[in-house]
């Protein structure tokens, strides 16, 4: 059996403890990987002087494939966020946060399988941002005569017509090779006719070539979080710009029970990087205490990614047997949060191992 070549980013906070698990696990799989283990984050940014260093930069181009444990972002180092600019140097211009409900973990809803593909490289997470009082902010307030006041600070909102239709493509591609019966476009074009009204006008024209296999409709975001609280089981595989797909991915996320059982990946041309979708809860650092199974269900991803499919749906299966027994999960999982029965962070990937081997 041939081995995958795989950059590792263990992350920081809770991230080194859980990235450490999932090794285990992965390994237990059957699946053969080489790990190019590489650091970035808050911890690192005395040793390296930056919280993104090239190497890993460097690392993810050469093996085209890298798992990421948690990242916190560092303040005032210049840096709004290594997560968003490891997306922005690689182009990883969809984000895909498949949200799926798993008997066990507690939730006001019920059999929710949505897909959120978020459009991760423009919007206003361009970073195009410029400060009260700046020559560019001041330049700008006077194009737009009387519409802003002159001390406001300026984020300007870019959606072109090759950052919607590449992202449209791989949400009817994904949608059509996971077997899914409908795309939804969302975003608020009937206030933002430009920007929105672009994203809009490059899904039409999308999804006329996927006519007779996958459907396809509009929402207004606004009207989208409403819809999906109250009849989720209308959707299926959503796509938006960069901003809404950020917020309806944490909505979607809670309909299933909350970021700890929510895996992600941000898809580029080339290169994929597969991530949980939550933080790295600096509070809880090496106390064996949090959830692994986010970045677990990302590795589910990622082994499909890189065809080991079978392995992949072992996985999945292995992390839902373990979570509907509910005996040997994290704290979270438990149906009261000082369930004395709740194991670590260590002993919760042991038992999806036992699951694996049986």
């Amino acid at each position: 059996m041939s081995s995958h070549s795989i950059s590792l980013i263990p992350g920081d906070g809770t991230g080194p403890e859980i990235s450490a698990t999932v090794q285990k696990v992965l390994e237990a799989t059957g699946v053969k990987i080489a790990w190019d283990v590489v650091e970035a984050g808050a911890d690192v940014v005395e040793k390296y002087g930056t919280p993104l260093p090239e190497n890993v930069l460097a690392s993810i181009r050469k093996n085209k494939i890298a798992l990421k444990g948690p990242l916190t972002t560092p303040i005032g180092t210049g840096f709004r966020s290594v997560n968003v600019a490891l997306r922005k140097e690689l182009d990883l211009y969809a984000c895909l946060r498949p949200c799926k409900s798993y008997v066990g973990v507690r939730s006001r809803f019920k059999n929710i399988d949505l897909v959120v593909v978020r459009e991760n490289t423009e919007d206003l997470y361009a970073g195009v941002e410029y400060a009260p009082g700046s020559k560019e902010a001041l330049e700008i307030i006077g194009w737009a005569k009387g519409k802003i006041f002159p001390d406001a600070a300026i984020s300007i909102k870019p959606i072109s017509r090759t950052g919607s239709l590449r992202l449209m493509e791989y949400a009817f591609d994904y949608a059509v090779k996971n077997k899914r019966r409908k795309v939804t476009a969302v975003t608020k074009a009937n206030i933002m006719k430009f920007t929105d009204g672009l994203f809009f006008d490059v899904a039409r024209e999308v999804a006329k070539r996927y006519e007779g296999k996958i459907e396809y409709e509009e929402r207004l975001i606004d009207n989208m979080c409403m819809q999906l609280v109250q009849k989720p089981e209308l959707y299926d595989v959503i796509a938006l710009p960069n901003l809404y797909g950020d917020i309806l991915s944490d909505l979607c996320a809670g309909l299933i029970g909350g970021l700890g059982i929510a895996p992600g990946a941000n898809m580029g041309k080339d290169i994929a990087l597969f991530e949980a979708v939550h933080g790295s809860a600096p509070k809880y650092k090496g106390l064996n205490k949090v959830n692994p199974t986010a970045v677990l269900l990302s590795s589910v991803l990622m082994l499909e990614h890189i065809g080991e499919g079978a392995a992949s749906r072992k996985l999945e299966a292995a992390i839902a047997s373990v979570i509907a027994e509910g005996k040997d999960v994290t704290y979270d999982l438990k149906s009261r949060p000082d369930d004395p029965s709740a194991v670590g962070t260590k002993e919760m990937g042991e038992a999806i191992i036992r699951k694996l081997r049986e």
